[in-house]
């Protein structure tokens, strides 16, 4: 039973890239800014309350004997901004700063696929470190609370999915290879989810710090590209509507089944 719960956590992340890519069969043109405001809202929230509930609230509760209880929480933490920081800094962002006139299309859509699949592989590990955690014992963190939280990020890739896809086909690629080219930009979650998971006896001591770590990045995330993106422009409402409805629902969730 444990085994299906970490191949349905691996696969639904992968499943929402692939959901986004098929826009690509289904749209004519690019995703609408109302809706990639929308889903760019409700990734945020479901990512910042996943953060909380799912991931340093567990980490706490694992410490809470330990003399400064905290201290692991607050190291991952920074740990997971820090390591996304460094990230973007040394590798192309995915939401590049020049404009069409500066950098080739076809150059700039490559680097965005690059970026990312890059930004996959640590959101890949926060599902591994989840799943790995709900099927160890005195971790607090439920098998139904790491689906949510894997449900929260294959929301986040839905537009990534779309976004890849989308101007690809613009540039004259066919509807199967840019569907093929955005669906295999997120196969690197499940890898790195399933390498994480494989690798969970040894990486019990450190759970804590490695959750904390997982919810660092998914903050720097939501902080450096998901939140701009969602108020840059018009419509900003609707992302912050996004947002709420995004955290209650995550937090609900948590909460009933964690």
């Amino acid at each position: 039973m444990e085994q299906w719960w970490i191949i349905w956590g691996l696969l639904i992340p992968f499943a929402g890239t692939g959901a986004g890519a098929a826009a690509v069969f289904l749209m004519k043109s690019n995703i609408g800014a109302r809706t990639e405001k929308m889903l760019t809202g409700l990734a945020s929230g479901v990512m910042l309350a996943a953060s909380v509930w799912s991931l340093l609230l567990p980490a706490l509760s694992m410490t809470e004997d330990q003399p400064v209880s905290f201290l692991p929480a607050v190291v991952g933490f920074l740990a997971g901004v820090l390591f996304l920081m460094l990230t973007d800094k040394l590798l192309p962002h995915w939401l590049l700063k020049e404009g069409k006139d500066q950098v080739p299309c076809q150059k700039k859509n490559g680097m965005m696929i690059f970026a990312v699949t890059l930004h996959n592989i640590p959101e890949g590990m926060a599902v591994g470190i989840a799943l790995a955690a709900a099927f160890c014992s005195h971790t607090g963190i439920s098998g139904t609370a790491a689906i949510a939280l894997s449900v929260g990020i294959a929301i986040q890739n839905f537009p990534e999915g779309a976004i890849i896809s989308m101007p690809l086909k613009t540039e004259g690629k066919t509807k199967g290879t840019a569907f093929a080219v955005g669906v295999l930009s997120g196969a690197v979650e499940p890898v790195f989810g399933l390498l994480t998971v494989m690798m969970t006896g040894v990486i019990i001591p450190f759970m804590p710090y490695l959750l904390s770590f997982a919810a660092g990045a998914m903050i720097y995330v939501v902080a450096e590209e998901l939140i701009p993106q969602g108020h840059s422009g018009g419509c900003s409402s609707l992302a912050t509507i996004g947002t709420a409805v995004g955290f209650a629902l995550m937090m609900a969730l948590d909460v009933a089944f964690g």
